[in-house]
């Protein structure tokens, strides 16, 4: 009973959380949230630290320092002030004050150093560290620029890029297995950048796509990925070697393209889904999102 009582609570913050992603660089009062979930605010407020295990102030917050952190790494001709504005900031001096709390460096001296490529914190994994030094000499294949339609997916959120992720996908495969549903078209969101956020504490969502609504939530909840002009990539490997080849399109592909990378998440199409394999082999297609300048 207590369970199906958290995976209820989940399943509405879930709401709440989608809605945070869909923009999070506008106004989120806690209100509109919790009438997003369904709950009085002050509840909400319990609830939502209780399944996400931090405040609902802290998680924007986190987010959005997130975004800007990427966008001061691979959005070099946009000046600080007008990142901030993107990142759902005021004012300058809030955005910088809260920068530097977060990384311990301020938005300049974070952009100087993404700039000489030092401590990513992935390489501090001995396995993805031996898979970038192995892919250090091969290059990227020749990207597509392509408008995506929109998605309908059931999905299950997950924290952390590792082999943890396979406990979601086998969670949703029993869940398509118990309803009748397909397996066959698998979709990944990632809406952390591990070039700076620590790989336990990246946002992944393991999706399936449907043809037809859920009935009845619970762990596994629904969501519309969204259409939009995307540069795709048809990457290969073996666990470990992904966020390698990743690191490559953000550092080294993205600011000489001439684009700029979007507010929403980056979207994984599997073709050979390296958390559902034996020999953890991947093929995929990498679709980031992106705009003109």
């Amino acid at each position: 009973m207590i369970f199906v009582h958290f995976m209820s609570h989940q399943s509405r913050i879930n709401d709440a959380l989608y809605k945070i992603h869909q923009d999070i660089a506008s106004p989120l009062p806690a209100k509109q949230l919790a009438d997003i979930a369904c709950y009085s605010e002050q509840h909400f407020h319990r609830v939502f630290k209780q399944v996400v295990g931090q405040s609902v102030h802290q998680y924007i917050r986190q987010c959005r320092l997130e975004y800007a952190g990427n966008q001061l790494m691979f959005d070099v001709r946009c000046p600080v002030i007008e990142i901030a504005n993107k990142s759902g900031f005021t004012s300058l001096s809030s955005f910088s004050r809260a920068f530097k709390e977060q990384y311990d460096l301020s938005p300049g001296q974070w952009r100087l150093k993404s700039s000489m490529n030092q401590d990513r914190p992935y390489l501090q994994n001995p396995e993805i560290k031996a898979a970038y030094e192995r892919l250090k000499g091969k290059g990227l294949p020749k990207p597509r620029i392509k408008e995506l339609p929109e998605y309908h997916v059931a999905y299950i959120r997950h924290q952390g890029y590792g082999r943890s992720i396979s406990k979601s996908w086998r969670g949703l495969q029993s869940w398509c297995l118990k309803e009748g549903r397909s397996f066959e078209y698998q979709f990944g969101l990632h809406h952390s950048n591990p070039s700076c956020v620590p790989l336990d504490e990246c946002r992944y969502v393991a999706c399936v796509q449907i043809d037809k609504p859920i009935l009845k939530r619970g762990h596994v909840n629904s969501l519309t990925i969204p259409k939009g002009l995307h540069v795709v990539f048809r990457l290969t490997g073996q666990y470990g070697e992904l966020l390698p080849q990743l690191s490559k399109i953000y550092e080294h592909w993205l600011p000489k393209s001439g684009y700029k990378m979007m507010s929403t998440p980056s979207v994984v199409r599997y073709i050979k889904n390296q958390f559902m394999e034996d020999d953890e082999s991947f093929v995929l297609d990498f679709c980031l999102p992106i705009g003109f300048y």
